[in-house]
């Protein structure tokens, strides 16, 4: 009886040595979902007891840092192209799976300008500078330009753009008038910070490629800190998470849990 109590209290031991090498992970997300993965952080912590830290960018120069050997456990992109890329180049351990699709807006902060859904706006005198995510590394980036060129305001327009390096910087410069007017994610204006500030429109999903977003476990994630970069991955297709997806305008499959 005592033998088995040992070995019993040996696997309990070994069990939780193990998880307790994996109590933190580093996660790479995408500047326009940075406010859910925030919300989502301590419901992970208290289901699991697993820490987390993230580190925001545009999902391009994200990649960028992953394939130089950056330590990021999962990548929460904003859209499945860099992610796939990633895992092309084994540094994925599974291709990309969608955890949401984003939405576009044009927003103001500046009073008395007040956007338009067919974008004309853009074209006024009073516009100096249109703020944009830029297109070569910020998924939300090239649906504005996608949308800009739907409808045939992009070559009048293309002079007053001035390009933040992710989607958070493009709404820093939208929300202290370094610009008069922007592109940015729906889930940007639906936080509490900017809840009733200024005016924005959402842009006719018509116009630019959909936003669909994916997800990956990094092959880092994988060599060390599989446990936690497992459930983390996981937690982004709960019900729990959709919820709040949901809350920041995104769309979300039914199916993920």
């Amino acid at each position: 009886m005592k033998k088995h109590v040992y070995y019993l209290s040996l696997i309990v031991l070994l069990f939780c040595g193990f998880t307790s090498k994996a109590q933190k992970i580093t996660v790479a997300v995408a500047a326009n979902v940075q406010y859910v993965v925030e919300e989502l952080i301590p419901i992970f912590k208290m289901e699991t007891g697993i820490d987390v830290d993230i580190v925001v960018g545009s999902s391009g120069k994200l990649t960028a840092q992953i394939a130089e050997g950056a330590p990021f456990d999962v990548f929460v992109s904003a859209d499945m192209k860099y992610p796939n890329e990633l895992y092309h180049k084994g540094l994925a351990t599974v291709p990309a799976k969608e955890y949401a699709q984003g939405k576009l807006v044009l927003w103001t902060n500046t009073h008395g300008i007040q956007p338009t859904s067919d974008l004309k706006i853009l074209l006024q005198g009073s516009i100096v500078k249109v703020a944009v995510a830029n297109p070569k590394t910020a998924p939300y980036g090239e649906a504005a330009e996608q949308a800009m060129k739907y409808y045939k305001v992009y070559n009048q327009v293309k002079d007053k753009l001035v390009y933040g390096e992710s989607i958070g910087q493009t709404q820093q410069f939208i929300n202290t008038k370094a610009a008069e007017i922007g592109f940015i994610a729906k889930s940007q204006v639906l936080t509490d910070e900017m809840m009733g500030k200024g005016f924005w429109i959402e842009i006719d999903k018509k116009s630019y490629a959909p936003l669909m977003q994916g997800a990956v476990i990094l092959k880092h994630g994988k060599a060390t800190n599989a446990y936690a970069a497992k459930h983390f991955f996981e937690f982004l297709y709960t019900k729990e998470a959709r919820t709040i997806f949901k809350k920041y305008g995104y769309i979300v499959s039914e199916k993920n849990d």
